[in-house]
């Protein structure tokens, strides 16, 4: 059973923390990248909420890789790469009553606005579909970008084109430059009819809407996109140097006359009353919709109350998604299976007896870990409540204790690994606590883990190489062609030799065999962030690999350091664990995976057959961008929360210590012990007068309106 956030020791919080980033990490590469989710929204948010509730007890303890840091996916490496101009993030989510009362609380007493002074905010249906960024220029659009990670997603501008819900043109009045933003979705019936087509052709139907949508978008033939039956709604902006009102209401109100589709239920409310109204109005009207929404999406209707603010990790403070209440269904859970991961953990897996929960049907639902599955008691054979928010596989609620079969038995999760034997166990954590996951103790010599790590090196966040795809890695380990990662670098020179051509083998072929080859070959060049990433060094995901990247700018001195870092006692190891958001067990885990001879082995080997090449820098004209300040003392001309939204919209990091690491402090009246720091330190010092002339801000000019990122 889970340990309630509030009884929570500081050992125990990071240790929680660790689990959530990794399950949550997963999750998200299941939903952006292969648009097949494993487990329900509610569940999700479940997640989400306990992290972001830890970390709100425990901020000293926020990871480099922490989901609330976290968005969407990177970008596939099959599509051309388009940096954002301005960051797509996603909304925090909302689940009752009391999470709308406290959003627009939050925005009251952040603004420091009386309870008399009316806060406007719209209101409309929170489409379930894939989020665009379309950019026009001239009027005329010019290039279409997903989500992607929310810094950089993928040009899909020719499959964009092909639809008929998007505008090619804008009207006269437009502005020269503008991004558009919405949701890209598909409606029931065309949803409908696409499966019974892919049925017809002997193709695999899609399991929702969501994902068919998302299916057909990314195709790199645009001719399949433009017979999928897509559609579009504009709801929000990205750069945007002319806005056309000063409003979220007027500005959708001139996307409409601009040609953009937008949704008729938007609706302005200045009350919580108004707006918990409308929720429920949507909610009733969401089953004759004839399109997916899993919610209600609030936005603060005024822009320059938008800009002031800001945003808060992933999400801006100025909105909130009000998610819908979960569906459910009952069916048999008739086996529970074991999954070993790539760093050793053993996964329950519960397979159900096909259901139709809100019209999906689900066969699977994770059952996160053996203390998850005797909390809840659950047992092959069980008849099991499932619910299911969304599009997705269910989460398990508990069982019917009346329809429970008389032989039925506690299952016993094993204590050893059920593909070497290997002694499977729970890991005990400084504060004494077992750890929740079981895991296998054979490492590389456990064939599920050897096999596990080599489909994360290919997989999309890492090497993304098309054609090696899981079931491909799995037979060519089977067959030994592939047992390390410099194998696939390797493996087009083997093959010319071999008694056992590629081509000879049972669905391939001399084209197919050429086209694997190629992909190979394209992927000999990889971005640094890339390469940490898919050595699978535990607790190392995308964020955490980027700013190792930023830090250690080429692969070789990456090593080298690592390697350094084993002094536990030395410059290299505090300078490991002083980058930003890399804690002990982050730092623990560099260290521990670079200590093993057979993992500088790996790396050293790959080295040999890959050019690595440093994160490409990031380009802001910001004086303050990629400096480390730290604010202290008191703030007469914005609330502290304020100065640091500021500061991070700027592209700086915003820091709670001063170290020699720290760039600039600005301080207050009645600043201390951190002004005593940086003097020692060397720290420039200015004053908040200093910090505005510095960054020029156009808030504090007075400039309402200013461009800002929605959605």
């Amino acid at each position: 059973m889970l340990k309630p956030v509030d009884s929570l020791s500081a050992p125990e919080a990071a240790a929680e923390l660790e689990r959530l980033a990794a399950e949550i990490a997963g999750h998200d590469r299941h939903y952006h990248e292969q648009d097949a989710p494993i487990i329900s929204d509610a569940e999700y948010d479940a997640l989400r909420l306990r992290n972001e509730a830890i970390e709100a007890r425990f901020p000293e303890l926020i990871r480099a890789d922490s989901p609330s840091r976290r968005v969407g996916a990177v970008a596939s490496e099959k599509f051309a790469k388009v940096r954002h101009a301005v960051p797509m993030l996603s909304l925090s989510n909302g689940f009752s009553t009391e999470d709308v009362n406290d959003f627009v609380g939050r925005i009251r007493r952040f603004l420091n606005l009386s309870e008399s002074e009316p806060v406007g905010v719209t209101a409309e249906p929170k489409i379930d579909g894939l989020s665009i960024s379309i950019r026009y220029e001239n009027r005329k659009l010019v290039q279409a970008a997903t989500r992607g990670d929310g810094f950089e997603g993928e040009n899909v501008t020719a499959n964009v084109l092909t639809m008929q819900s998007v505008p090619r043109r804008l009207a006269a009045s437009a502005p020269d430059l503008i991004e558009v933003r919405g949701e890209i979705y598909m409606s029931h019936k065309d949803f409908a009819a696409l499966n019974e087509k892919q049925i017809q052709e002997g193709e695999r139907p899609f399991a929702n809407p969501r994902n068919a949508a998302a299916g057909s978008l990314r195709q790199l033939d645009p001719e399949i996109t433009k017979s999928r039956p897509l559609k579009f709604f504009a709801y929000a902006w990205g750069e945007a140097p002319d806005l056309p009102a000063k409003t979220q209401w007027d500005v959708i109100q001139a996307f409409a006359s601009w040609g953009l589709p937008t949704n008729p239920l938007m609706k302005l409310c200045s009350s919580i009353e108004e707006l918990l109204a409308h929720y429920r109005h949507i909610e009733m009207l969401r089953s004759e919709l004839g399109y997916d929404i899993d919610g209600v999406v609030y936005k603060v209707n005024r822009l320059d109350w938008q800009q002031r603010l800001g945003f808060v990790s992933r999400s801006p403070r100025w909105g909130l998604a009000h998610k819908f209440s979960a569906e459910k269904a009952t069916t048999v859970l008739e086996k529970i299976d074991i999954q070993v991961g790539r760093t050793g953990a053993l996964t329950p897996v519960a397979r159900l007896k096909p259901v139709t929960v809100g019209g999906v049907v689900v066969t699977n639902a994770t059952l996160h870990n053996e203390d998850e599955i005797a909390r809840k008691d659950i047992r092959e054979g069980d008849t099991v409540t499932v619910q299911r928010a969304g599009d997705v596989i269910p989460q398990i609620l508990g069982y019917i204790p009346e329809k429970r079969p008389e032989n039925s038995q506690p299952y016993p999760f094993p204590a050893e690994c059920p593909v070497c034997k290997s002694h499977a166990v729970r890991e005990e954590r400084a504060s004494g606590k077992l750890d929740a996951v079981r895991r296998c103790t054979g490492g590389l010599i456990c064939a599920a883990q050897r096999v596990e790590r080599l489909k994360h090196f290919a997989s999309r966040n890492a090497f993304d190489i098309e054609g090696l795809g899981d079931k491909i890695i799995a037979e060519f380990y089977a067959d030994e062609l592939i047992q390390w990662p410099h194998d696939i670098f390797t493996l087009e020179e083997r093959d010319r030799t071999s008694l056992k051509r590629l081509k000879n083998r049972e669905g391939w072929g001399e084209a197919s065999v050429r086209k694997l080859f190629d992909a190979i070959d394209e992927r000999r060049s990889i971005a640094l962030d890339r390469f940490i990433f898919a050595l699978g060094i535990r607790h190392v995901g995308e964020t955490t690999a980027r700013a190792l990247a930023r830090h250690y700018h080429t692969a070789e001195a990456f090593r080298e350091q690592m390697i350094a870092a084993a002094d536990l006692d030395g410059e290299h190891w505090q300078e490991l664990n002083a980058i930003d958001g890399i804690g002990e067990i982050v730092a623990e885990a560099l260290v521990q995976f670079f200590g093993e001879p057979h993992n500088r082995d790996v790396v050293d080997e790959l080295l040999k057959h890959v050019k690595v090449t440093p994160l490409e820098a990031r380009s802001t004209s910001s004086p303050v961008a990629g400096k480390t300040v730290v604010f202290t003392g008191a703030l007469e001309r914005m609330t502290r929360e304020e100065a640091k939204a500021m500061a991070e919209r700027l592209g700086a990091k915003v820091s709670g210590s001063v170290s020699k690491k720290t760039d600039l402090l600005v301080a207050g009246p009645g600043a201390g012990s951190k002004l005593k720091d940086a003097q020692k330190y060397g720290v420039e010092v200015i004053d908040e007068n200093g910090w505005f002339d510095l960054t020029s801000s156009p808030a504090v000019a007075g400039e309402e309106g200013a461009p800002t990122k929605l959605g």
